[in-house]
């Protein structure tokens, strides 16, 4: 069976990968961008052209809220997937693919409910995944770096959670993918689709591409923001917007607290991520498009917020100098829940992987395990 995938960023890249595992498949990924690469440093206003590059990769998982339904199954999949898919790559590959495994630290802020808190806590036992409710006094001695001035009064702590270099990831995905035989064009942008009939359920059996037509059994669309044009060409229109995400990058002299002991603090959707070396990504904005309008100019006085915010909570990151900024933009559903994993309304052979908003990273195994299953029950 032949298989074409648009679209590389970790969506598709993990999707090829998944796939490349089951017997008998043909293989190739299309992307209008160049190869998933790491910017260079510094950077000052990087603006990264897919939402992969300038995601922060924190994976919210067991931390979330969503306790029940199809948002936590994807979120249960993933984390359990990253166990296993991380070495396997690493293996494959020879890559190292930098990952934080000391979890996430959720604050408690003014006005939160513990009770919340205390009911995911005891929801997560019993499926298995350790929460911990720290008070004041722990949250000091295990994290001193937090300021204890700002109405803090306790965190709670996730140690299965973790936060993965989107952009190795991607890398490590692909060169694993081509170890499988997977073919990857790039620089290539897809046309359209052929299709042999009109029916309900009509087949698509080629795309036609920058570089010509591409006979094909299935197609599986993960273009992120470019998913809405290629539905659009298919009369299934796809409606997926832009939501902009700004985020820096700091570096302080010395780790901050315990250097043993760095963990994703987040709080008041600011997160502060360690990645080495006394370096600490912030971040990110949430800016949407004007009414009427897809152009969304970024906003320094909105990224200025969230570093203030940052600095609040840990009040020596006030020191540190901005090595680097950047932007991206994130896909996002409109009028429907994201992610968008289903078959494409009208086709038999057409399947959706897009619109995952902020979590691309996080659900991209799941996501990957779903198609996979679509297909090979198709």
């Amino acid at each position: 069976m032949k298989i074409a995938i648009a679209g590389c960023g970790v969506v598709g890249a993990t999707i090829a990968y998944e796939l490349s595992q089951v017997p008998g498949l043909n293989i190739t990924v299309l992307d209008k961008l160049p190869p998933p690469t790491l910017p260079n440093l510094p950077s000052i206003g990087f603006v990264s052209p897919g939402s992969t590059g300038a995601a922060l990769g924190v994976l919210m998982g067991i931390i979330s809220h969503k306790v029940k339904g199809k948002a936590w199954r994807l979120r249960q999949a993933s984390i359990q997937r990253y166990e296993t898919l991380l070495p396997e790559l690493e293996l494959i590959t020879g890559r190292s693919i930098p990952c934080n495994r000391q979890g996430i630290l959720s604050l408690y802020l003014p006005g939160e409910n513990l009770d919340k808190w205390e009911r995911l806590a005891e929801i997560r036992h019993n499926q298995g995944f350790p929460l911990e409710i720290w008070d004041k006094h722990r949250l000091q001695q295990f994290c001193p770096q937090v300021s204890n001035n700002n109405g803090i009064t306790g965190a709670i702590y996730s140690p299965q959670d973790r936060q993965i270099d989107p952009t190795s990831l991607t890398m490590a995905l692909v060169d694993a993918a081509k170890h499988h035989g997977v073919e990857f064009k790039f620089g290539v942008n897809v046309l359209g689709v052929t299709s042999p009939s009109s029916g309900i359920e009509q087949p698509c059996n080629a795309i036609e591409t920058s570089e010509g037509r591409l006979t094909v059994d299935c197609l599986i669309i993960a273009a992120g923001l470019g998913s809405s044009p290629l539905t659009a060409q298919l009369k299934q229109f796809v409606d997926i917007r832009p939501v902009l995400g700004q985020a820096l990058q700091l570096r302080l002299a010395h780790p901050l607290g315990n250097p043993e002991f760095q963990p994703v603090i987040t709080g008041n959707d600011v997160h502060i991520v360690p990645v080495g070396d006394g370096n600490y990504w912030v971040g990110a904005t949430v800016e949407f498009p004007p009414e009427g309008s897809h152009e969304i100019p970024s906003q320094p006085e909105l990224l200025q917020g969230v570093l203030e915010q940052a600095i609040a909570f840990c009040p020596e990151l006030a020191t540190a100098t901005t090595i680097r900024t950047w932007s991206g933009l994130r896909p996002r559903p409109q009028g429907r829940p994201a992610p968008i994993i289903d078959r494409l309304p009208g086709f038999s052979n057409i399947f959706l992987a897009t619109g995952h908003y902020r979590n691309g990273v996080l659900l991209a195994p799941a996501t990957a395990i779903a198609i996979r299953e679509m297909i090979v029950s198709n």
